[in-house]
């Protein structure tokens, strides 16, 4: 590392995958710094908080997600509900490459943070929060576009894209405990049938 951008990246890379691969609850400032090679004054040079660390990393996962995966899958190039499969099958093929290079699949980066850390920290969970709604915006723009090309019927739009990723979350969270990426990649293919009606008035 020759610089301090150098070195707040790596601290911020190497806490990237402790909290994904393990959990953030259990990885502390200690062994961020023993794993990226650098003083606790160094860390707290950059991060005053381990918290302060685990937005950025948010911040840095939904970034990531968004100039690959999101951008890679939602395409207008592509028809409204192919645009969602291509999302599930980016899924897929991260959390496979994931569990091959780690032993183990370590499910959504997003969903693990709020599973442990919803209660306990209001600041993480607001953070996770944000970026999973950052995720929604764009299954709800490929639901608008699937309704406005009768791909599916009228549908409530926020909802159905809601509705949507709470089901891939959940079947990420199946593939872990099964430590399997196929469950993924099998399930997955319903998630455009997902439809949650317009409220009557």
């Amino acid at each position: 590392m020759t610089n301090t951008i150098d070195t707040r990246q790596h601290i911020l890379d190497t806490a990237a995958t402790l909290f994904h691969t393990q959990s953030y609850s259990d990885v502390g400032v200690a062994m961020i710094c023993k794993e990226a090679g650098v003083s606790k004054g160094s860390f707290f040079h950059f991060f005053p908080s381990k918290q302060d660390l685990g937005v950025a990393v948010l911040e840095q996962f939904r970034e990531n997600i968004n100039t690959t995966l999101v951008a890679t899958a939602f395409s207008g190039q592509h028809p409204p509900l192919e645009r969602i499969q291509r999302f599930v099958d980016g899924l897929y093929r991260f959390q496979k490459a994931q569990a091959e290079q780690h032993g183990h699949l370590p499910g959504c980066p997003f969903g693990n943070i709020v599973m442990e850390q919803a209660t306990q920290d209001e600041v993480l969970r607001s953070k996770a929060d944000g970026c999973i709604r950052s995720i929604t915006n764009h299954l709800r723009t490929a639901v608008a576009d699937a309704v406005q090309s009768g791909d599916l019927p009228p549908v409530d739009e926020t909802a159905t894209a809601d509705a949507m990723f709470s089901y891939l979350e959940g079947i990420q969270l199946m593939a872990k405990s099964r430590n399997d990426a196929e469950v993924i990649k099998t399930l997955g293919a319903a998630v455009t049938l997902i439809q949650v009606p317009i409220k009557s008035q």
